[in-house]
């Protein structure tokens, strides 16, 4: 038998390929991959060395020839190999982006992975590499809404002013109403969480009433006034103002911030601010109830105790929200506000500017 040609391997190397065929960490394609170099050294036949390791005579001949190139870590790592996949070209990549962003589905509104992948004659897989790497999401759409209110830089510097510098002697409260809470019960009860399965609930449910929630967040600590009550007219509003008017320090004046709902501009409501003049209203911008924090609170609320309960009276969502305000009330955490009113207006005016682009 030809035998194979002898590869001189240094003392280093030897001892280095003998510890790697011994070690048991060591992962068996370079544990074979190592016996066929010491083999080769040793003067053996490829033959032999293809029965001794159990591989094929052109294996024994690659990784002779990658010791002899790069030595022992050259065993340690495989070669990387060209895909058998052809890489998409500049032109298919630049039709499907130019589809995306310029062009709708006859049947649709926007396009999905597959039915761009049948327009385009790409595989799914494709086109979903094509939007990642150039971050196209079609299925999502944000929503927004610009203020068209003349005095919107003026409100803003007014209401973000009161945020960042609150005068002295004075509580900034954020006053709304959550108006049309439903008391939901399902039409059958839900099974609970267990191990490999989430809680259920019914889709559907029974109307027992509604209520509304006048709420103040003070943003001086988080603590939040709260009252339900049945309607939400300008003389529930004015019971509300009292009830504020009780529970805050007689010596503090008071700046409430308010959106721009009729039931706050009242004939009533302006006599009864006339009568107590530590009261101070502030809008908002209309369609800006982002600058309203109660918002936020409102946000809370319904997420950890509205959406998901189940109740079967406006008694019982009275007392759910109520027992949820002094929970929140024993441990507050105010709401923080950060943006300057210049960086407000600046990104408005960016957003604007946007839209008359487009359109």
């Amino acid at each position: 038998m030809r035998k194979i040609e002898p590869i001189t391997i240094s003392a280093p190397d030897r001892d280095r390929l003998e510890r790697l065929v011994r070690d048991r960490n060591t992962p068996q394609k370079v544990v074979w991959r190592s016996r066929i170099v010491l083999a080769a050294a040793d003067g053996l036949t490829a033959e032999a060395i293809a029965s001794r390791v159990g591989k094929s005579l052109l294996t024994v001949r690659r990784w002779r020839r990658r010791y002899v190139a790069k030595g022992v870590d050259g065993l340690l790592k495989d070669a990387t190999r060209p895909s058998r996949v052809k890489p998409l070209s500049a032109e298919k990549i630049k039709q499907v982006v130019d589809m995306t962003l310029h062009e709708k589905p006859p049947n649709a509104t926007h396009w999905s992975l597959r039915t761009m992948a049948a327009a385009a004659c790409l595989s799914y897989s494709s086109v979903q590499r094509i939007w990642r790497a150039h971050g196209l999401k079609p299925h999502l759409v944000e929503t927004f809404k610009l203020s068209r209110d003349r005095n919107f830089a003026a409100k803003v510097a007014d209401v973000v002013g009161l945020y960042l510098n609150p005068p002295d002697k004075a509580l900034v409260l954020c006053v709304d109403e959550k108006s049309q809470i439903q008391a939901l019960d399902r039409t059958q009860p839900g099974l609970p969480m267990k191990k490999g399965r989430c809680g259920t609930m019914t889709h559907d449910y029974k109307r027992n009433g509604t209520t509304t929630l006048f709420a103040a967040l003070s943003m001086l600590d988080g603590t939040v006034i709260g009252h339900c009550m049945p309607r939400h007219r300008h003389r529930e509003f004015l019971r509300f103002l009292k009830i504020i008017d009780e529970r805050t320090e007689p010596d503090l004046d008071l700046h409430l911030i308010v959106d721009n709902y009729a039931t706050h501009k009242t004939p009533a409501v302006k006599r009864w601010l006339k009568r107590h003049p530590r009261f101070h209203l502030h809008f908002i911008p209309t369609s800006s109830s982002w600058l309203n924090m109660v918002e936020r609170f409102f946000a809370e609320i319904t997420r950890k105790r509205i959406r998901r309960g189940v109740f079967k009276s406006v008694a019982e969502l009275k007392e759910a929200i109520m027992t949820y305000l002094d929970n929140h009330n024993a441990d507050p955490k105010p709401f923080i506000w950060t943006k300057s009113a210049v960086q407000i207006l600046e990104k408005v005016a960016r957003a604007k500017q946007a839209l008359e682009s487009q359109h």
